[in-house]
């Protein structure tokens, strides 16, 4: 378009307007068509289940955080940095984060748009290729290799190296390994996840699949979280899960990881028990069974 305002021709005042506010509207209709090929496109491999719209976690109020619950029964004394003494849980919080959609965004290389590529470069996202093993073979029975773009989340590897500092870390995944694997070996730099459950380990339910039941982790409730774009993933432990902010490639100045998730996993560290925490903050039994999911099953009990 950059033509059409380059010609020695001249146009009366009026020509000139019409064809700024056609070229207006033409940049306008073409944004929105980007971004329909951009979500309905197969390119997308994280493959989520679609689900009504929930809230998620958009706001940490740190002064309410530090005034909810008193010191935790269960714990060890140590010393804090101004020499005083401080109660801490004898064991470290068990986090469950998600793949696509929460530390990552990944499109397959040939059906992305080189506009979304370069204006997510310009704003500093980063960002890598990678070759992965997809389940469906060639002709001559070969495994195919799917070429991906994955677009790190704001802060990623920072938020993996705090978080790493206080908790035990688990990668939980609907995706399947071939894809999964070598894409975490690239983001896991410094080895902080102590380990990977992909898509077999999901189990179905009457009402979705690929659910995350964290029994198949811990058996105890009280010092385990997830964090989801998709609340469907922990439908079994609602209580335990922390529902995010999906992720694109269209949000380069998302703050989840560092400014929101970070702090509160931080508080949730210092809690004996997760649960009534994320209960206030979430009530997610009560949206589950907005959408016709019973509360029940061991997970969804505060005691």
């Amino acid at each position: 378009m950059a033509e059409l305002g380059s010609g020695e021709v001249y146009a009366p005042p009026r020509t000139i307007q019409a064809w700024k506010t056609i070229l207006n509207w033409l940049s306008f209709f073409f944004q929105i068509f980007l971004q329909i090929i951009i979500k309905a496109s197969p390119a997308n491999l994280s493959q989520l289940i679609s689900s009504p719209s929930f809230k998620p976690l958009t706001d940490v109020e740190l002064s309410e955080l530090s005034q909810e619950d008193g010191p935790p029964s269960a714990a060890v004394t140590v010393s804090d940095s101004g020499g005083g003494r401080r109660e801490w849980p004898a064991e470290k919080l068990t986090v469950v984060l998600d793949l696509d959609e929460t530390l990552v965004c990944a499109y397959e290389t040939s059906s992305l748009p080189a506009i979304l590529r370069e204006q997510a470069t310009e704003a500093g996202l980063k960002w890598f290729e990678l070759e992965c093993i997809s389940s469906d073979k060639e002709i001559e029975g070969k495994p195919k290799v799917n070429y991906v773009t994955v677009f790190e989340r704001p802060g990623l590897r920072e938020f993996l190296k705090q978080l790493n500092e206080f908790a035990d870390l688990v990668l939980f995944t609907a995706g399947l390994e071939g894809y999964a694997r070598p894409l975490v070996d690239r983001i896991d730099d410094i080895n902080c996840l102590s380990r990977r459950l992909y898509r077999p380990s999901t189990i179905s339910t009457e009402y979705r699949e690929h659910v995350k039941d964290l029994s198949c982790i811990s058996k105890d409730f009280c010092r385990i979280v997830i964090v989801d774009n998709n609340p469907f993933s922990f439908l079994l432990q609602p209580v335990n899960g922390i529902p995010c902010i999906p992720f694109s490639a269209g949000q380069p100045h998302d703050e989840q990881l560092l400014q929101v998730l970070l702090p509160l996993l931080k508080h949730l560290s210092q809690q004996q028990d997760v649960r009534p925490v994320l209960y206030e903050r979430f009530h997610m039994p009560e949206w589950f069974q907005k959408h016709g999911i019973p509360a029940s099953g061991p997970g969804l009990r505060i005691t």
